[in-house]
């Protein structure tokens, strides 16, 4: 079972100020895009890129713009703002999930940024048949309600932890039917790192960062380690390997 909620204190106010490290890391984006060209290139399949909260498509541009110079499909979500809740939301994104897997033909991997994350985890509960695997960058699928913004999401969403449907919450806690990497930092300002710690499994890891909780869509080295996991041949997936230059780049992950 996961730890008492009481355990996992939300980020502090020190790291809440440092999250304006994700205007420089913008920066860093552009200066190491060169070098992220070199990153392993995929298939062509399809990869939707679900925002996070409060945020629209328009803040998943980078990324899905990289995606695309790497030969995969990238796509937003065209769902507007993400105000949640949880439950609800992601059945409304089953319906882009789906127009895209009937337009390619194949299975969909799925990105998913903080809240829409924990629609990515969901989405391959609902959907397993669709989804070819799933990334969280800084997602709060574990103690939800410890984030830096609990209180703004329960005041526009009407939705508290206590009352989330009992289902989601078990699902919430565990890895989903389909390869999944956690991508988290343990200096996010916004979600508890934590809370984004995915338990291991057979098709399940986790990839520690450097850098901020806003930064995570386009931060060099989150951006080089989904381009890793999303270039690998579907039904052959295997953990991220921290070997050769990696081991200096990428901290040793946490296990739960």
């Amino acid at each position: 079972m996961s730890a008492p909620a009481e355990a996992v204190r939300r980020p502090s106010w020190l790291l809440q100020l440092l999250e304006a490290r994700a205007i420089p890391e913008l920066g860093a984006f552009a200066s190491c895009y060169p070098l992220l060209r070199m990153a392993p290139h995929g298939d062509g399949h399809p990869v939707l890129v679900l925002p996070g909260f409060l945020t629209t498509g328009a803040s998943t541009f980078p990324l899905r713009h990289f995606l695309n110079v790497l030969g995969y499909k990238g796509h937003r979500w065209k769902l507007g703002r993400n105000l949640g809740p949880v439950g609800a939301k992601e059945y409304e994104v089953l319906h882009r999930l789906k127009e895209l897997r009937h337009r390619y033909g194949r299975k969909v991997s799925l990105v998913g940024w903080s809240l829409g994350g924990l629609y990515a985890r969901e989405l391959a509960w609902i959907a397993p048949d669709d989804v070819r695997m799933v990334i969280t960058l800084g997602s709060p699928f574990r103690h939800h309600q410890s984030t830096s913004v609990t209180w703004l999401y329960e005041d526009l969403s009407g939705q508290e932890e206590t009352h989330m449907d009992e289902v989601i919450q078990h699902r919430m806690d565990q890895p989903p039917p389909v390869p999944s990497t956690a991508i988290y930092s343990r200096t996010d300002g916004v979600v508890p790192w934590r809370a984004s710690v995915e338990r291991s499994g057979t098709h399940a890891e986790n990839i520690r960062v450097e850098g901020s909780h806003c930064g995570l869509g386009h931060n060099p080295l989150a951006l080089y380690a989904i381009a890793d996991r999303l270039a690998q041949a579907e039904d052959t997936w295997r953990p991220f390997k921290r070997s050769g230059w990696r081991r200096f780049c990428y901290p040793r992950p946490d296990a739960i």
